[in-house]
């Protein structure tokens, strides 16, 4: 148990460590987040990892991209993005790129990411979310392969894994490595570009 301060900084009310499914789901603001990072979700929050999940937490930065399996040029988008990964229990928050998405990593539609598109922060999406031998997987319901993405075994998959220290994230078009650069509270090195 911990004790939670009060505004004078002595302790009021003994606390237990929160648990995933205690914390509110967490949504992108109507135009996304901006330049600023929100403050972390699952802050607080004690629940184990559940067996299976890769241990993604973290600040991450990508440091190389590849389209079509060929580096691509240092002016990818890609090669600007920072994102801050949460978990807890079966629970994970990504948030970067303007978006916060949060899920249940249980392979259902209703507890997996309900929230809007980083291309243009409006366009409602449905995300089943899971953790599939040691790599957390995204699939978008109702979206054609051709229009969005990676489409592996007849389905659409983001995918985030780790390589050592390193963490591979295959999303729309291309494959990045990311390097991690802090812990999921610590904050992003300067202004974030959504």
């Amino acid at each position: 148990m911990t004790r939670e301060a009060t505004s004078s900084g002595s302790p009021s009310v003994e606390q237990r460590p929160r648990r995933a499914g205690a914390i509110p789901v967490a949504h992108t603001p109507p135009g996304g987040y901006g330049t600023a990072f929100p403050s972390p979700v699952l802050a607080g929050c004690a629940e184990p990892l559940v067996e299976g999940a890769p241990d993604l937490r973290g600040l991450w930065q990508v440091t190389e991209v590849e389209v079509n399996g060929a580096p691509a040029s240092k002016t990818h988008p890609a090669y600007r993005h920072i994102e801050r990964v949460e978990q807890c229990g079966d629970r994970m928050v990504v948030t970067g790129g303007g978006v916060i998405h949060d899920m249940r990593c249980d392979g259902t539609r209703d507890h997996g990411v309900h929230d809007v598109a980083v291309r243009d922060f409006r366009t409602p999406i449905t995300v089943v979310a899971s953790y599939e031998d040691g790599v957390h997987v995204l699939r978008p319901v109702g979206l054609l392969p051709r229009l969005t993405g990676l489409l592996r075994g007849g389905r659409i998959e983001v995918t985030r894994r780790r390589d050592g220290a390193d963490m591979i994230w295959s999303y729309v078009g291309f494959t990045a490595r990311l390097r991690r650069i802090g812990e999921p509270n610590a904050a992003p090195p300067g202004p974030q570009r959504p």
